[in-house]
């Protein structure tokens, strides 16, 4: 055997042997092994040379046509002038970026070559399916850190979705291209290369599609998720508002005819009041103290009084000053948070609905 086909067969093993304890729980007969041989044959290995210093030229990409279209993030990687694909049996191609839409963070490609009867995810159809739900089991399939090359079957990982909520993360000083609900799943699938991938249910129906690396700007910790299928943004084109999701990006794109719009620009700052005077920011890692509670303000209505410590607001970790404020700006007027404030030795729950600024009082 030659060094190139041990490790080519080495690495068919690792792709897989992640899967046998996972079968087991998902049930004594139903092997996740032939779902993994499926999906692997609808997802495609992304190589360029465009993007930033230091920026991995490899991707992920799947098929959502049996004629080589095919869907992945929009990444640095495609600013390349030689984009090429490698099929799950070994073939490749060249490919052309055709579309992009940077609000959904996805790009529409295609294979040069004529090809067909390719096995590919049917977005029609897979979006129509209900979302997932916190909890469900998921698989991940990804070329992270290049393990796969031409022939060889992509990374999967078993996990559950951990969570349906809003993605707050930046890469670098750059904020997350895509604003609105992604799953966050509990396995580190947010590698490099992993980007455009995705991540099925046990029966390898297609859920969502794995992002960039990215950080939470609230916690600063890395996260992982995945945009799901049914992701709808609002972008203006031609002066006009207009919804757009993923499956209308893929089925416009394929015939021609999308036209990327203009982001909408979104309120950084809702404007929401509190009245929540915290302690002096000193360092940039000063815990959220409160100092003063201004009288009749709705902080005073919720019962906060001074030297409470802000711990969590909605599940969401306050380690400081900075964090709470991020978090209150995207609270508007008559909406409630969750408060857990620490109070001496014990940690109370309060509810802290926000009101209309008072015209006398600045932000």
């Amino acid at each position: 055997m030659t060094h190139s086909g041990f490790v080519g067969g080495r690495r068919l093993a690792l792709a897989f042997v992640a899967l046998l304890g996972f079968s087991g729980l998902a049930s004594a007969q139903d092997s996740l092994t032939p779902v993994a041989e499926q999906v692997n044959k609808k997802m495609v290995k992304l190589f360029g040379a465009g993007g930033f210093k230091g920026l991995v030229s490899y991707g992920t990409g799947f098929l959502v046509s049996p004629k080589g279209y095919i869907l992945t993030v929009n990444n640095h990687i495609l600013t390349t002038t030689d984009l090429r694909v490698h099929l799950y049996d070994g073939r490749f191609y060249h490919a052309k970026v055709l579309f992009r839409e940077p609000e959904l963070d996805i790009a529409l490609c295609k294979i040069e070559s004529d090809v067909d009867l390719l096995p590919y995810f049917d977005i029609e159809v897979e979006a129509k399916r209900a979302r997932a739900e916190p909890g469900d089991w998921v698989l991940a399939a990804s070329n992270c850190f290049q393990i796969a090359t031409r022939d060889e079957p992509m990374s999967f990982q078993k996990g559950v979705i951990a969570a349906l909520t809003e993605l707050r993360g930046r890469r670098g000083v750059f904020d997350a291209p895509y604003i609105g609900e992604v799953y966050f799943i509990d396995i580190v699938a947010n590698n490099p290369g992993a980007a455009g991938g995705v991540i099925t249910n046990r029966k390898g129906e297609l859920l969502g599609i794995l992002g960039r690396e990215l950080k939470n700007t609230l916690t600063d910790t890395w996260i992982n998720y995945a945009v799901p299928i049914h992701a709808k943004v609002e972008i203006m084109q031609d002066e006009k508002k207009v919804s757009v999701d993923i499956a209308k990006f893929v089925r416009e794109g394929m015939a021609g005819t999308y036209r990327e719009g203009k982001r909408i620009k979104t309120i950084v700052d809702r404007g929401g009041y509190h009245g929540i005077v915290l302690v002096h920011n000193a360092v940039s890692a000063t815990p959220a103290f409160i100092e003063e509670v201004h009288s009749g303000s709705p902080a005073a209505k919720a019962g906060l009084v001074p030297d409470d410590l802000i711990v969590y607001v909605d599940g969401e970790l306050v380690p400081t000053i900075n964090v709470f404020r991020e978090i209150l700006r995207q609270v508007g007027p008559g909406m409630e948070v969750r408060l857990e404030v620490q109070r001496g030795n014990r940690l109370h729950t309060i509810r802290l609905k926000l009101e209309e600024q008072p015209k006398k009082l600045s932000k």
